[in-house]
């Protein structure tokens, strides 16, 4: 769905329709299997320009596979009748008729129930992040197949484009690096760290060759705290085991060139 959507993507790689149509095309399988009556969601008519118009809501509906059976209670009112609501499974006048931009009646909603942590309204899919989606393209030009782990990792860091068969990923904060290491698979990755002076973790996602291993612990050396023109300690750890290697540092500015922005 994600590599060829049929709607195509929203501004960067957000498939909203039919992502929103494979959501729900896998909760009413769980809906059958569990013997449950209807699926609902808090979308609202015209909150969202692309995944929430009117043409774009039954779009989703058509091709979730359960059309007729998707209720959105904030904005029912605007919409058809569904089969629960003919059914007498929902009472219809208990539901509302919300439509637009504004979360004002959602935020009112909230505090009549006296709920108060729920996430930022303006808060998007990942997708919709200009710097996330251009990674993700380029995994897709050159990696036929990927873990979920690669997936996280195109959240963090500063990602280089070295060769077809090779990138790595620059931690930016000590943060970073710690998030980067919950998605490690030491089957698979290559990590970097200067010894003994402070700096980033680089890690090279599928492995690499000695010339791309040398070059990312250049690139490791630069971004760290080490003297600019003197020789640097990385050590390397990949499946294959531990070392260390002896490199100059390459300038942060010198890798643009490489950089997915």
């Amino acid at each position: 769905m994600l590599k060829a959507p049929n709607c195509g993507y929203g501004k960067h790689m957000n498939p909203c329709l039919d992502c929103h149509a494979l959501m729900f095309r896998m909760a009413g399988e769980m809906m059958e299997a569990k013997g449950f009556d209807f699926l609902f969601s808090g979308e609202v008519l015209g909150q969202r320009p692309m995944s929430q118009t009117r043409p774009s809501l039954r779009y989703v509906e058509k091709h979730s596979g359960f059309d007729g059976y998707i209720i959105r209670p904030l904005s029912a009112q605007r919409l058809e009748e569904t089969i629960p609501e003919k059914e007498g499974l929902v009472d219809r006048e208990a539901l509302l008729g919300i439509t637009g931009r504004s979360r004002k009646e959602q935020i009112q909603l909230a505090r009549d129930f006296g709920l108060t942590d729920y996430p930022a309204p303006a808060g998007g899919c990942l997708l919709t992040d200009k710097g996330y989606a251009n990674r993700l393209k380029d995994l897709f030009a050159h990696q036929d197949q990927y873990s979920e782990n690669e997936l996280h990792l195109l959240k963090y860091g500063r990602h280089f484009r070295i060769n077809a068969d090779a990138k790595i990923i620059v931690g930016r904060t000590k943060q970073e690096n710690e998030q980067m290491e919950r998605y490690i698979d030491p089957f698979a990755n290559t990590l970097l760290k200067v010894r003994n002076i402070p700096g980033p973790l680089v890690v090279i996602p599928s492995g690499a060759d000695r010339d791309t291993i040398f070059l990312a612990a250049s690139v490791c050396a630069g971004y760290s705290k080490a003297p600019a023109d003197k020789p640097v300690q990385v050590k390397v750890i990949s499946s294959e085991g531990q070392e260390n290697v002896t490199v100059l540092p390459i300038a942060p500015k010198n890798m643009g060139k490489y950089l997915i922005h």
